[in-house]
């Protein structure tokens, strides 16, 4: 080669774009893992954490053969129910968002910022999180899945995680205290007995005629969740 030092100049600036990516990454994304430690040493740790909330003890919810998470986007709340065979559901507690990003209406694409409205389940928790700690949302679902082939969407998004912290970029943050103990409840029970419903607003005490210029079937979504919702009596506990 007639300039074999251009080698190195580019060895060393692609090595310095790699580690500003990774590190820019790490920051943006909640599935980004720091450190090895163990979801039980997790969790061990916070229970002795003096400044975690410790309002909500394992005996209200240890008993539950499954929970579910209601995130209610105008009340910015995310409500935790449990089950157990042939009984209503029951109110455990809730916890407020800590951060909020876009506005109502359903996640549509890669980027949008918005909180997936639907249901969905926890497909796996991270312990390592950048955002302390977090839990994998199922979007996009096969109803997401299935409009964004129908409107001739093929970027409808991914990562979306229930986090602790209060930045997010259409995530749901509850706070270091508040994920440590959902995330210990979750763990217990098990993310495949963890449902998620994602809502617009608390369709249980209001109706609200919620029309998205860019989609003709937010009707269609919007009948899922209500009727899922009617499982779930309101309480102001």
């Amino acid at each position: 080669m007639k300039y074999p030092w251009l080698i190195g100049i580019l060895f060393f600036l692609l090595l310095d774009a790699f580690i500003a990516l990774y590190f820019l990454g790490s920051a943006l994304w909640p599935s980004r893992s720091r450190g090895s430690a163990s979801a039980s040493a997790t969790i061990d740790s916070a229970h002795h954490d003096p400044m975690a909330n410790t309002s909500v003890t394992s005996s209200e919810w240890s008993h539950f053969d499954s929970l579910t998470l209601i995130g209610l986007k105008k009340e910015r709340q995310l409500e935790v129910w449990g089950h157990l065979a042939d009984q209503a559901p029951q109110f455990i507690t809730r916890f407020p968002f800590t951060g909020f990003s876009g506005k109502l209406g359903p996640k549509l694409r890669e980027g949008d910022r918005q909180i997936p409205e639907g249901l969905y389940r926890i497909e796996y928790l991270n312990p390592n999180s950048s955002y302390h700690l977090s839990m994998k949302v199922s979007y996009p679902n096969s109803f997401d899945r299935q409009k964004g082939k129908l409107d001739g969407r093929d970027r409808l998004g991914f990562d979306i995680f229930i986090h602790g912290k209060s930045a997010t970029i259409g995530c749901i943050p509850i706070g270091d205290a508040a994920i440590e103990i959902l995330f210990a409840m979750v763990q217990q029970i098990g993310p495949a007995h963890t449902a998620v419903i994602l809502s617009p607003y608390d369709m249980r005490v209001e109706t609200l005629e919620l029309e998205i210029p860019e989609i003709e079937w937010e009707s269609q979504l919007y009948q899922q969740i209500h009727h899922s919702l009617q499982t779930f009596q309101k309480t102001d506990t």
